[in-house]
């Protein structure tokens, strides 16, 4: 064994007698077992170097066994880590002495020699010592180092794709950003009008009072629809056509527009159905069904006039039709088309029927017809002859050569024998409704509607209140269910009595004034 296998244990004393002993002794050792003492940092700086020394003298390098060894309860000199990665890496065995368990350097110098001499061949395995034991907890180090690093990579990832939102949100904002400032920074327009085309890509446009100009035509916009009248945008330095204007609408036609849907229906209506039934075949059936009119070949009805006694029910009505109907309704009444100006009351006529296409279908309801509809006598004043030219703008626009059929119109007055014999005709006003008083069931059913809601006795008779309101109209049947209401309010009830229906009927109706005793029935 004197020359196969060479023992020793090394320190930094040891180091120095390496450098003074005769190399003979390594020299043709088959098998060279150091344990290296780490017991500075300086040491195990140098222990590289210190292996290779000895391998020179080795007749096989990976015969040289070297153990490294680190004193843990001193603080040790090197971490666990990295003494085992290094003795990995060269072949080595990184073990810890400890002073405390009284395991020193020598005795586990002793028991490894005697593994050795038990079993010589182990110097033949150029496998490093402890290479088994050392592989098993560097896999396990890494594989925990790899779950870190994965779960650091994918909060990085996360981050990325959250900065790449925030980066796209501010792209989409410095973009719409720098077309708002584009806008501004683009030179104010000059306002025309089309007074018709000439050719493919040129218009001829009156602008204001500086005269007509033939002006090119942008290629984003449309050509066919740069028709007569339109209004459009020119460029000021080039006076290019770039943009398409909405028609001119005087603000007091645009309030005309009724912009929320009526509430009320038809079941609202109580005692009209022979009315209804009527403004359903001239408004509503055209407007959902015009195929059944071109089948038949017949014109559809342009407008209907609903005339009778103040409230009757054709304001209400109209309000139904437009809920049902489900197209724009316009609301206008006749005293705010007569104006101070001359030719005022005509161009808001126009403009009225220019929204009204626009916004097509539609329908436009004229209250109070018979403000601008009156018969034409002779001998009018000049605030006559203004009604006058707002009625004829009304006639042309309701049969004119740029009739819709579109365009609904409803006519509501109270006083048919004074309208314009030219406004009845057929043509114009194709139907006329009458809406008299009701009858007694009428009645009945006015007041089941109105007081559907009311919290009434039991056993009120509605027969018996409709047969004393003879003569009363719709409006005052809704009246009478409202003051029986006021009745109760004033002594202090939840419900409405029979009593308080009468006394409602003799206050509407002006039967008895002496039967409002509510007051005086409240303090007896």
């Amino acid at each position: 064994m004197g020359k196969r296998l060479k023992l020793a244990i090394w320190d930094t004393a040891g180091q120095e007698r390496f450098r003074t002993l005769t190399s003979s002794y390594y020299r043709g050792a088959q098998g060279i077992v150091l344990v290296y003492d780490v017991s500075s940092r300086e040491s195990f700086e140098n222990l590289e170097y210190w292996l290779e020394e000895v391998r020179k003298y080795a007749t096989n390098r990976n015969s040289v066994k070297m153990l490294v060894a680190n004193k843990v309860d001193e603080g040790g000199v090197v971490t666990r880590h990295e003494g085992e990665d290094f003795a990995i890496r060269h072949s080595m065995l990184f073990i810890e002495s400890s002073a405390k368990l009284k395991v020193g350097v020598k005795e586990i110098f002793q028991q490894l020699v005697l593994k050795i001499l038990d079993t010589p061949d182990l110097l033949e395995n150029t496998t490093p010592l402890g290479a088994t034991r050392s592989s098993s907890r560097v896999k396990s180090y890494m594989g925990s180092k790899v779950e870190a690093l994965e779960a650091i990579i994918r909060e990085k990832q996360q981050n990325v794709n959250r900065l790449e939102a925030q980066r796209n949100e501010l792209n989409t904002s410095v973009r719409q950003l720098r077309e708002e400032l584009q806008l501004l920074l683009e030179p104010c327009s000059s306002v025309g009008e089309v007074v018709k085309p000439m050719g493919k890509n040129r218009v001829l446009v009156k602008s204001g009072s500086e005269g007509k100009y033939v002006v090119d035509v942008d290629k984003s916009i449309d050509i066919t629809k740069c028709t007569p009248t339109t209004r459009v945008a020119l460029r000021s330095d080039t006076y290019t056509l770039h943009k398409l204007l909405p028609s001119k609408v005087d603000p007091l036609v645009s309030l005309m527009k009724v912009e929320k849907v009526p509430d009320s229906t038809y079941e609202m209506v109580g005692g009209l159905d022979k009315q209804i039934k009527e403004v359903k075949e001239v408004i509503e059936l055209p407007i959902k069904h015009p195929e059944i009119f071109e089948s038949l070949g017949i014109a559809q009805p342009k407008g209907v006039l609903l005339y009778g006694p103040p409230g009757t029910g054709k304001t209400l009505l109209a309000r139904a039709v437009a809920h049902h109907t489900d197209c724009t309704f316009i609301r206008v009444s006749g005293s705010e088309l007569v104006q101070k100006y001359i030719g005022e009351g005509s161009r808001m006529v126009r403009e009225l029927f220019v929204m009204a296409r626009e916004h097509a279908p539609s329908i436009i309801f004229m209250d109070e017809i018979d403000s601008i509809g009156g018969q034409r006598v002779e001998g009018e004043s000049g605030g006559d002859s203004e009604v006058q030219r707002t009625m004829l703008e009304l006639l042309n626009q309701l049969d004119g050569f740029e009739a819709s059929t579109d365009i609904k119109v409803i006519m509501c007055t109270n006083r048919i024998d004074i309208l314009d014999d030219a406004l009845l005709r057929p043509g114009r006003i194709d139907r006329k409704i009458e809406f008299p008083n009701p009858n007694e069931d009428a009645r009945v059913e006015i007041l089941k509607i109105h007081s559907r809601k009311m919290n009434l006795m039991r056993g009120i008779n509605l027969r018996k209140i409709a047969a004393q309101m003879n003569g009363a109209s719709g409006a005052e049947s809704k009246a009478v269910c409202t003051e029986a209401g006021m009745f109760a309010l004033r002594e202090r009830r939840q419900h409405v009595t029979q009593e308080d229906f009468e006394m409602a009927v003799a206050k509407v109706m002006h039967k008895d004034a002496d039967k409002n005793m509510s007051l005086k029935q409240l303090f007896k």
